[in-house]
């Protein structure tokens, strides 16, 4: 490709349907122990909702860190905990650990589906000599990869275990497609960030990527517009390597300007 040598996807909600498994995974666990508090010390419960509590507090963010935002967002303030504290001890990782348990039941239980679009946009990229990689701050990224049989398709693998190993900042910092981008050997002034949430569209902004595409399956076009997404598409019938390449043309024309 002229104009760009690498893409750099996030997994869950653009590569894999699991978005909606980790949104159900965060629910009931929140749910759970907001009621837990209301029982305990009269706190009035308030239910964890997806349009507002997930997408601003939790998608795309790191586990330990999402549990942070949120319980602060309701003025709720525990310790952190140990990463290896039991799955829902009142902890920062207590709680996390339950959601992760949680997820873990339902994509073993349901199995995971892939969206055939981005799979076929990859291999595309891949037959056009375009390097590819996966972003993830999920550290069930690799089991996921290889229940899917998707794992040879990327060229490199950032996820939550990488970046805790690392030290790497979370979305919306851009340490993890930064990471990734060296990985397979490209810079990011030609290289491309592929992101359904609005966490990870800030980083690929942050990281300093020519092309930050949003991938809108929620209906939440504008919020990633917002964020900073250069282009938002709901799905990927329509788009090649070569695709890619007109919209780098095209946004490097308009930054000219």
């Amino acid at each position: 490709m002229k104009n760009y040598d690498g893409v750099i996807f996030d997994l869950d909600g653009v590569v894999t349907k699991t978005a909606m498994a980790h949104a159900l995974s965060w629910k009931e666990m929140f749910d759970e122990y907001l009621r837990m508090r209301e029982q305990r010390d009269g706190t009035p419960f308030k239910e964890f909702t997806f349009d507002h509590d997930y997408r601003l507090f939790v998608d795309g963010r790191p586990r330990y860190q999402g549990v942070e935002n949120f319980l602060k967002s309701r003025g709720i303030n525990i310790p952190f905990g140990d990463k290896d504290d039991l799955a829902g001890k009142e902890t920062l990782c207590g709680l996390g650990n339950e959601k992760d348990a949680r997820f873990k039941m339902i994509f073993e239980e349901k199995g995971i589906e892939v969206y055939q679009s981005t799979i076929t946009l990859i291999k595309d990229l891949r037959i056009n000599r375009v390097r590819v990689a996966v972003a993830s701050s999920s550290k069930n990224c690799h089991p996921i990869l290889k229940k899917t049989g998707l794992e040879e398709l990327f060229e490199a693998r950032i996820d939550g275990i990488v970046s805790a190993q690392l030290g790497l900042k979370g979305k919306p910092e851009g340490d993890i497609f930064v990471t990734a981008a060296k990985h397979i050997h490209c810079h990011p002034d030609r290289a491309v960030v592929v992101e359904d949430a609005v966490a990870g569209i800030q980083a690929g902004k942050k990281g300093g990527f020519a092309l930050v595409i949003g991938v809108a399956r929620q209906e939440n076009d504008r919020d990633l517009k917002e964020a900073g997404a250069d282009i938002v598409v709901n799905h990927f019938h329509d788009v090649s390597a070569k695709k890619i390449d007109e919209w780098m043309e095209e946004k490097a024309k308009k930054d000219s300007r």
